[in-house]
């Protein structure tokens, strides 16, 4: 990854914490550490530049967190199945391929903010779902995600402008 200067509006990742907007977030990474070479499935954090593409929350759970924000209905999922021709993209059930249900009993997806991370043509095999995400608990692990306690997110969320960005460092 080049080491570009980060912006002050960037969300910055790493192995310590998250830098925004002048403060500093714990935050939890990928059980797999970061790494350059992100597979499916290795449970890695992807080292690099990513983009915010987009912003999920539960309606039925909390008010609608950001004007940009859609709401996970019950039949969405996130496909992780590198041979399915929709891997990495959302899709809805049934749904023949694996993927993963984005309306959870547990409240990790309660907000979900989606990073470019192979999207949106994805390279078979080179990981999905990379999101940030509310947090089991401090340094719990993901499996790959970036997450957060649930305050945090909650007040970075609406502070996330056009051309934020996520740096995530090794």
């Amino acid at each position: 990854m080049s080491r570009r200067p980060a912006r002050p509006d960037d969300l910055v990742i790493t192995r310590t914490g998250c830098r925004f907007l002048g403060r500093r977030f714990p935050c939890a990474i990928g059980r797999g550490g970061v790494r350059r070479d992100k597979r499916e499935g290795d449970g890695a954090t992807p080292e690099g530049v990513h983009a915010i593409v987009g912003l999920l929350y539960r309606p039925d759970r909390l008010a609608r967190p950001a004007d940009w924000a859609l709401p996970i209905g019950p039949r969405e999922l996130w496909c992780d199945d590198p041979g399915q021709e929709d891997y990495n993209l959302m899709v809805r059930a049934p749904f023949a391929g694996s993927a993963e249900r984005l309306r959870r009993a547990d409240p990790l997806y309660d907000i979900v903010i989606i990073t470019d991370w192979n999207w949106p043509r994805a390279v078979r095999g080179a990981g999905s779902a990379i999101f940030l995400h509310v947090w089991r608990g401090p340094r719990h692990p993901t499996a790959g995600c970036v997450a957060f306690h649930r305050a945090h997110l909650r007040w970075i969320v609406p502070r996330i402008r056009y051309g934020t960005r996520v740096v995530v460092r090794g």
